[in-house]
C-alpha cells in the first residue's frame, strides 16, 4: 500500500491524513468545504478545523470524490450522521476489495446501526476496517504518541493497513472484533457529556470515576449484546478512548456537557461549534437501541433524556442516585 485516500476535512480526518504522509503514503484528503481544499493546497494548514498544525507538504486536498478512486486504502471520517450519503457518493468510484477504514463513531439515528453496516449496505464490494481508540486529533497530528485499535476480520489485510500507516508515534494494535470496536468509538461519546455534566455540577473526583467506571459497564453490555467481545472493549477502543474522552475538556462531547452541567441550554452548548460532538447526535440512537436489545443503561438513558428536554440536569442526577441498590455488575 503506497498510496491513502481520507474522507473528511474536519479535525480528525486531517490529523489522520497526517499520519498517512509521515508514514511514507502519498495522501488526498477529500473535504467538503472548499476553504479547506484551498487552506491544505496553499498553506498546508487546515485553518478552519485544525488551526496553527503545520500539515506535511506531501498532503494534497480536493473537493471530487472522484480524485480517491484510485487510492490503495480509504480511511472514512466523514460524522456518523453524514457517513451513509459520503458513501453513497463514493460508491461509483470504488474498486472490489479495496480497504476502507472507518474512523467515525457514532450509531446512525433512525436505522440505530453501526458504520460498518452503514459501509456494507452503501459499498458492499469494500474490504472493511474499524479505526478506534484514544485519540485526540490535535496531538496526533502534531506527532505525540498515540496507541489505537485497527480491527478487520481479515488478518492479512489488517497486517497490511498496520503497516502502511504505523508512524513512530502512533501504533496500532490488531483485532478482529469490529463490532466491539465500534460500540466502544460510539458510547463513550454519550458517556463523555455525561461525565462532563458532572464536572460542571462540581460534583468531584469520586463521583466522576464512579461514572466512568459504571458507564464502562453500559458499554460493555451493549457491546456484547450486539455480538462484540468483553475483550475488545477493554483495550483501547473501548476503555481506552472511555478514559480519555471523559476526562479532558479538549473532547468536544466533555465540552457539551461541562456547559450543560454549568447551566446552559443545549443550543448554547453547541453554538459557535465547527466540529461535531458525535455523542449529541449518537445518544437518542443509543437509548434507542438499547431498549430494542433490552440492555439497562441508565447513564446512557439520562444523558439523552436530558439532551431531549425531557428532563432537567438536577432531575437526571437524582434519579441515578436514587436507583435501587444492587449487586456490582
Amino acid at each position: 500500500m503506497k498510496t491513502a485516500g481520507v474522507i473528511g476535512g474536519g479535525a480528525w480526518g486531517t490529523a489522520l491524513a497526517q499520519v498517512c504522509a509521515r508514514a511514507g503514503l502519498d495522501v488526498v484528503l477529500w473535504a467538503r468545504e472548499p476553504e479547506v481544499v484551498e487552506a491544505v493546497n496553499a498553506r498546508h494548514e487546515n485553518s478552519l478545523f485544525l488551526p496553527g498544525v503545520p500539515l506535511e507538504a506531501s498532503i494534497r486536498a480536493t473537493g471530487d470524490l472522484a480524485d480517491l478512486g484510485d487510492r490503495d486504502l480509504i480511511l472514512a471520517v466523514a460524522p456518523a450522521q453524514h457517513l451513509r450519503s459520503t458513501l453513497t457518493a463514493f460508491a461509483p468510484h470504488v474498486r472490489e476489495g479495496l480497504p476502507i477504514v472507518l474512523c467515525s463513531k457514532g450509531v446512525e439515528q433512525g436505522s440505530l446501526k453501526l458504520m460498518t453496516e452503514v459501509l456494507a449496505e452503501t459499498i458492499p464490494q469494500a474490504a472493511p476496517a474499524v479505526l478506534s481508540g484514544p485519540s485526540f486529533a490535535g496531538e496526533v497530528a502534531r506527532g505525540l504518541p498515540t496507541a489505537v485499535t485497527l480491527a478487520c476480520p481479515d488478518e492479512g489485510c489488517a497486517e497490511a493497513l498496520g503497516e502502511a500507516i504505523a508512524t513512530p508515534t502512533f501504533r496500532p494494535y490488531f483485532a478482529n472484533d469490529m463490532i466491539g470496536a465500534e460500540a466502544g468509538g460510539a458510547i463513550k461519546n454519550v458517556l463523555a457529556i455525561a461525565t462532563g455534566i458532572v464536572e460542571g455540577r462540581g460534583l468531584g473526583r469520586s463521583a466522576h470515576a464512579a461514572l466512568i467506571t459504571r458507564g464502562f459497564s453500559e458499554l460493555t453490555r451493549i457491546a456484547v449484546a450486539l455480538g462484540g467481545e468483553a475483550e475488545t472493549v477493554a483495550g483501547l477502543c473501548g476503555l481506552g478512548d472511555l478514559v480519555l474522552t471523559c476526562s479532558s475538556p479538549q473532547s468536544r462531547n466533555m465540552s457539551v456537557g461541562l456547559a450543560l452541567g454549568g447551566g446552559q441550554t443545549l443550543e448554547q452548548a453547541l453554538a459557535g461549534k465547527l466540529s461535531v460532538a458525535e455523542g449529541v447526535a449518537s445518544a437518542p440512537a443509543v437509548r434507542q437501541l438499547a431498549r430494542k436489545l433490552g440492555v439497562d443503561v441508565p447513564i446512557c438513558e439520562a444523558v439523552a433524556a436530558i439532551l431531549a428536554g425531557e428532563v432537567g440536569v438536577d432531575d437526571a442526577i437524582r434519579g441515578l442516585l436514587s436507583r435501587p441498590l444492587r449487586e456490582e455488575r
